[in-house]
């Protein structure tokens, strides 16, 4: 039985933990909220006091934390100097690219295998164990990786050395991002010109502007039963979040002298939604302020 010390149990953590314990191994899960660790708890985990308590004994560590402060203090104070030496280390958190080769840097000096694994897939794919892995490591490296994760996932990839994972990530969401307005976009714009939206769904899905967001994740309600958009645009992928990812690629992409103007004006677009109030609301909620409803 593998032993999994799995740090963070927010709206991510807690449904991808959850199938690592029912895929059988021994987690030991920590989180500051005593509501997460209580819920862990039922669902056949065991409770550590710390984050050092949780570490201590591990075959595996899984983070999922906010941002990469978060888990460059967590690795510094609490991971390396706790965690077996033999541990697998793995970081799951969506985090600025240099955090990310920081923390395998300081991993590696001191005789641990690390990876960074953003995730993409939202709540649905945390809760039903169908997540896609980005992972940033070495490449001897992946095959223990890619044992430990499967209980999370429906795909599991490489992308490179450590970081490349995070960058992945950080450019499917700043495209998802885009895609997600240009979507918006046509929704309105249909209906302004008096195009009923079903029929404008029923054309694009079958034609060149098909795309994830529109037939996966129909920003309009009605045409995709399972998206946001039928649930008053409650769960799925928090806009405050969508914003977090964007800001990173820009980021990223201001160190690195890419230029991404559509990222930074989708960048503005939801930072407004955020000021406005909709952070917690899913990021498909776009259309609605693209509409004057908001």
């Amino acid at each position: 039985m593998t032993r999994i010390a799995f740090i963070g149990l927010g709206n991510m953590g807690s449904g991808m933990a959850a199938n690592q314990a029912k895929a059988g191994h021994q987690v030991v899960a920590f989180d500051l909220s005593r509501e997460a660790l209580a819920k862990a708890q039922e669902q056949g985990m065991k409770p550590a006091a710390s984050a050092h308590e949780a570490v201590k004994d591990a075959d595996v560590v899984i983070t999922m934390l906010p941002a990469g402060e978060h888990v460059r203090s967590l690795y510094a104070e609490a991971i390396l100097p706790n965690a077996p030496k033999d541990a697998l280390l793995i970081d799951c958190s969506t985090i600025d690219v240099d955090s990310a080769r920081t923390v395998a840097r300081d991993a590696a000096m001191q005789g641990f295998r690390a990876a960074d694994a953003p995730v993409s897939g939202g709540t649905a794919a945390a809760n039903g164990g169908s997540l896609t892995f980005m992972v940033g490591c070495r490449e001897q490296d992946f095959a223990d990786i890619e044992t430990a994760l499967k209980p999370m996932a429906k795909a599991i990839i490489r992308a490179g050395d450590s970081g490349t994972g995070q960058a992945a990530k950080i450019c499917n969401n700043m495209l998802l991002g885009i895609s997600m307005i240009g979507t918006c976009e046509a929704f309105a714009l249909a209906e302004s010109l008096g195009l009923d939206a079903q029929k404008f769904y029923d054309i694009a899905s079958k034609a060149s502007g098909q795309c994830w967001s529109l037939t996966s994740y129909c920003p309009w309600p009605g045409p995709v039963p399972a998206a946001p958009s039928n649930r008053e645009y409650e769960g799925g992928f928090a806009a405050a979040m969508m914003l977090k990812d964007l800001k990173l690629a820009q980021q990223a992409a201001d160190t690195s002298g890419a230029p991404t103007p559509l990222g930074g004006a989708a960048e503005a677009l939801y930072g407004e939604l955020v000021q406005r109030g909709f952070g917690n609301r899913d990021f498909s909620i776009m259309l609605q302020m693209l509409r004057g409803q908001l």
